[in-house]
């Protein structure tokens, strides 16, 4: 167990989770595992459907639905807060004495394998994958989690012993760690996101840093060049520095673009770490599979190539996706903006973009600040902006599906966006050959 806390400061205890989502329900688990009492909050009686409701029910864990109360508060010993609920919004009910706590760093507690933490405004879930595939190859036992979909709490109550945690961080996830420490930490990059749940950059960034501040000297801390001279004021961490850039050039097949090029140097500084040589990270990157919606090729028809980046959730992600393609561009972007500068995309949508047609709720930030680099149309549906894109389309062109914003005004998830971008590719040609 980890030496931080022990079971004997959960059993016993009353324990309140806000939160049924996907990590809510595994702290809560975790925490019923463990002998504690513990008491779900979710405001949203339809984010719990039956299987969810039976599973609690059976663990004996109690759940409430609802605005929060101070009551529901009263009796904890300590609060566990879902990931993207800001503190904010409870920290009026939580007693003076009791600690809030992140799921991450709760699961944290009981976990004894060695971690790697990797955060990051962008590239975060390549990078995560990447370093689970080049482990795999070599022989380890990986677990692979965190904000990638399978929280921690889940590895803890399955009782699978890995050799290596490989953790997707969020600045989320960070806010409310106290103890969390991975052996080796890694930043990829660092830009204005989130700005709609962090008060503002300073925030944003000292969130990302956290994963550092408890490495001691023995530990890995990784991190971009370009951030070395920031990084020598402030004493972010007692862990080893190494920085990493895109200057060697990687072959893998399935990542294209410079930016890939330095999420791969950083996942090779981490492998060093397990004596993993270069030439075996070279080998393993052979078969490596690109995620969906990550510079995804759908399908190429009659010259023209469709890509699926609908991860690009930021503008710096919509950027690098620009930057790495080498053919002219017909670019689908739009959604709900999430802070930052658009008006710096304007040189490269100069060079790269031709056409650009906005859907969503962005239309208006978007058309103000690109207008006159490129054509530019809205459609208030995606499935119409692709129709109107693959009409203007000529062979030896791309259209490009990287929206730069959050998914959330159309959308449940930018997964979602894809699957609808893949099934709009696919209705232009159903009655052809494609």
């Amino acid at each position: 167990m980890n030496s931080y806390t022990s079971k004997d400061i959960i059993q016993g205890k009353n324990i309140v989770v806000v939160g049924a989502g996907i990590s809510g329900i595994g702290a809560a688990r975790l925490g019923a595992q463990k002998g504690a009492y513990v008491r779900v909050l979710e405001k949203d009686r339809e984010a719990v459907d039956a299987d969810k409701a039976k599973l609690l029910e059976d663990k004996k864990i109690d759940i409430s639905f609802g605005e929060h109360a101070y009551k529901q508060f009263a009796d904890a010993h300590m609060i566990v807060l879902s990931p993207g609920i800001p503190l904010g919004q409870i920290k009026g009910f939580v007693p003076e004495d009791v600690q809030v706590y992140s799921e991450l760093e709760f699961a944290y507690w009981f976990v004894q394998a060695p971690v790697v933490g990797v955060t990051g405004t962008n590239g975060k879930t390549t990078t995560v994958r990447l370093l689970e595939h080049v482990f795999r190859h070599a022989g380890y036992n990986v677990f692979l989690g965190g904000n990638i979909g399978v929280p921690l709490s889940e590895y803890v109550l399955s009782g699978q012993e890995a050799d290596i945690l490989v953790l997707e961080v969020s600045s989320f996830q960070l806010e409310l760690v106290r103890g969390f420490r991975p052996h080796v930490g890694v930043l990829l990059n660092i830009s204005p996101n989130h700005l709609d749940f962090h008060t503002d950059m300073q925030q944003y960034f000292r969130s990302k840093m956290r994963l550092f501040e408890n490495q001691k000297c023995e530990d890995l801390a990784i991190f971009p060049e370009q951030m070395a001279e920031t990084l020598q004021e402030g004493n972010w961490t007692r862990a080893e520095k190494k920085f990493f850039s895109a200057g060697k050039n990687w072959d893998c097949p399935a990542l294209i673009g410079e930016h890939n090029q330095a999420n791969i140097q950083a996942a090779a500084l981490v492998c060093a770490r397990w004596g993993i040589r270069e030439l075996e990270v070279e080998y393993a990157l052979q078969d490596f599979q690109s995620y969906p919606h990550r510079l995804q090729q759908v399908c190429e028809k009659n010259g023209v190539l469709f890509i699926d980046d609908s991860k690009a959730t930021t503008l710096e992600a919509l950027k690098a996706a620009l930057k790495s393609l080498h053919r002219p561009v017909l670019l689908l972007a739009g959604g709900v903006f999430k802070g930052g500068d658009p008006e710096s995309l304007r040189e490269v949508i100069k060079k790269k973009v031709r056409t650009i047609a906005l859907f969503g709720e962005s239309r208006d930030i978007f058309q103000e600040a690109w207008k006159n680099c490129a054509q530019i149309f809205w459609k208030e549906t995606l499935q119409e902006a692709v129709e109107e894109l693959n009409r203007l389309a000529t062979p030896g062109d791309v259209v490009l599906l990287s929206p730069g914003t959050s998914s959330f005004d159309l959308f449940n998830s930018y997964k979602e966006r894809g699957r609808a971008f893949q099934e709009a590719v696919s209705k232009l040609h159903e009655h052809s050959s494609f």
